[in-house]
């Protein structure tokens, strides 16, 4: 009996100092708090170009390092295919073998004269599909994380779908956020095709017939000025450092105090920075960010420092936001915004006081009903369900789960699930004492013949719960959530905590004849 009375105490205690204070132990979801609420697909034709344009550049780098001059290499992400043209003859297989090496992800057909097509196989279209959502879901993390968010709520919604559902508590301003999110984040570097920026595209296009020259792209700049002036950019297909090579990035200042983003190389990418300012010094190195160049800096002798800067016409919110990204890791694909929308905080107060007035009313009823047809035992069954409360809300905090409008339903579902035990339990004690028995052998009685029903019907109901937390989303998650809290609330009161009770009565008064039940 004394181990009984220590082990509750001290749960008790433990649930007390776990949601004390309520209001900061507590996390509330996006419903009572108020914030953002978002869906996003991952548009996966994005994901396959940038794999395709990736493995383009790698490709083109290895047939250089392997002296394998070949014509063209060419990427056509309508076809999901990459063309290669011109391999001298001396040197085909020695080009095979760099494309099954290099390329495992391609299928691989010889067009004769020296021209292969490589076709990305099915098998790998899936496992970028696949990779596209788990980097999506870990970079926005990243990115919502930065803006120090509690509890946001990041998921898959459904199994194989290419939507992620946003929920971002707290936060009432969505254009930055949404902002933050939408941009990919992609970063790369190429030389110029052409010495100078062009005013227009009729300029570029003009200057080559019609046709951008071959092997080139074309790239606006950011707006520049009050006027939002854009200039366009001829630059080199070939990818020479892209977002991957950084390992750092942080808001900076240049000597002029501009705002500006100080990042740090990786190794590879030192590598790769000190190759192209050697190999090209005097030229000029665009700096392309969600296809739009930042920059285009002269190349005046070779770096092989870490450390370096992107400058541009940012404000001290944009330079934040650019590290932001490059520190998170670039999206895998653009992301398309389905849904938004903001839920004011007054709206979510108003919940909350209309959810604990429930909540309030229907445990009052319930504690007065068993007083009423239990009569002393009935102060039993209030003290195990006041208890059951108590744990739950303690359960909640130390899971650090998210209290939502429906999570408050199912703590008021909890209410009449707690006390259906004891019910179970005391109308069998009550059907022991009609067939003669004592109070203490009804009781012993009554407990162990009234667990199986008592078990059954909570374990189906866990169960429940618990595929509703696996597959449900938002709102959903957060009533399982609280449902299972409560469930196995309920079975420890109303199996150990209120036959504790009774068996603290029977001790006190060891010859009682009657209960009052």
């Amino acid at each position: 009996m004394k181990f009984k009375i220590l082990f509750v105490v001290l749960l008790t205690a433990g649930a007390v100092y776990y949601i004390y204070p309520l209001k900061e132990k507590i996390n509330l979801g996006l419903d009572l708090q108020g914030g953002i609420h978002m869906v996003l697909q991952v548009e996966m034709k994005d994901a396959m170009t940038a794999e395709l344009d990736n493995s383009k550049s790698n490709m083109e780098s290895v047939l250089k390092d392997e002296k394998i001059d070949v014509t063209q290499v060419k990427a056509y992400p309508e076809k999901l295919e990459i063309m290669v043209s011109g391999v001298p003859a001396d040197k085909v297989k020695k080009a095979e073998k760099v494309f099954d090496d290099y390329m495992s992800r391609f299928n691989v057909s010889d067009d004769g004269d020296g021209a292969y097509t490589l076709s990305l196989k099915s098998v790998a279209m899936k496992e970028i599909r696949k990779q596209a959502m788990r980097q999506a879901l870990i970079t926005i993390h990243n990115r919502v994380d930065a803006y120090g968010v509690s509890e946001p709520i990041i998921q898959r919604q459904g199994l194989e779908s290419n939507r992620i559902v946003v929920e971002l508590p707290g936060l009432d301003d969505p254009t930055r956020v949404k902002k933050s999110l939408s941009e990919p984040g992609w970063l790369e570097w190429r030389l110029l095709a052409a010495p100078n920026s062009f005013k227009s595209k009729a300029d570029v296009l003009a200057a080559g017939n019609g046709k951008l020259p071959e092997g080139t792209a074309l790239f606006p700049s950011e707006p520049r000025g009050k006027a939002g002036t854009v200039v366009w950019y001829l630059v080199k297909d070939r990818v020479e450092l892209n977002g991957n090579d950084i390992k750092t990035a942080r808001r900076s200042s240049d000597q002029f105090g501009s705002p500006n983003v100080a990042f740090t190389l990786n190794q590879a990418g030192v590598t790769k920075f000190s190759r192209v300012t050697t190999e090209h010094r005097g030229e000029r190195l665009a700096i392309i960010l969600d296809k739009k160049v930042v920059s285009a800096p002269s190349i005046n002798e070779p770096i092989n420092t870490p450390n370096a800067q992107i400058t541009g016409h940012f404000t001290i919110d944009e330079s934040e936001d650019l590290a932001i990204k490059l520190r998170s890791g670039a999206l895998p694909a653009k992301m398309i915004f389905l849904e938004e929308r903001t839920v004011g905080p007054s709206l979510g107060r108003d919940s909350i006081r209309k959810g604990v007035r429930a909540a309030a009313m229907g445990l009052i009823i319930v504690m007065i009903f068993m007083l009423f047809y239990y009569k002393v035992a009935g102060i039993n069954a209030d003290l195990a369900l006041t208890l059951n409360m108590l744990y739950l809300l303690g359960g909640i905090a130390y899971f650090h789960a998210t209290l939502t409008l429906p999570g408050i339903a199912g703590f008021i579902l909890t209410i009449g699930m707690a006390v259906d035990a004891n019910v179970l339990i005391f109308e069998r004690i009550k059907e022991e004492l009609r067939n003669g028995k004592t109070p203490k052998s009804a009781i012993s009685a009554g407990f162990s013949k009234a667990l199986s029903a008592v078990l059954d019907g909570n374990i189906t109901t866990l169960i429940a719960a618990l595929f509703l937390f696996q597959y449900g989303t938002g709102p959903v998650k957060g009533f399982a959530v609280t449902l299972s809290l409560g469930i196995i609330a309920s079975l420890f009161t109303a199996i150990y905590v209120s036959r504790w009770f009774f068996d603290l009565r029977l001790e006190l008064t060891p010859n009682v004849k009657k209960l009052s039940i």
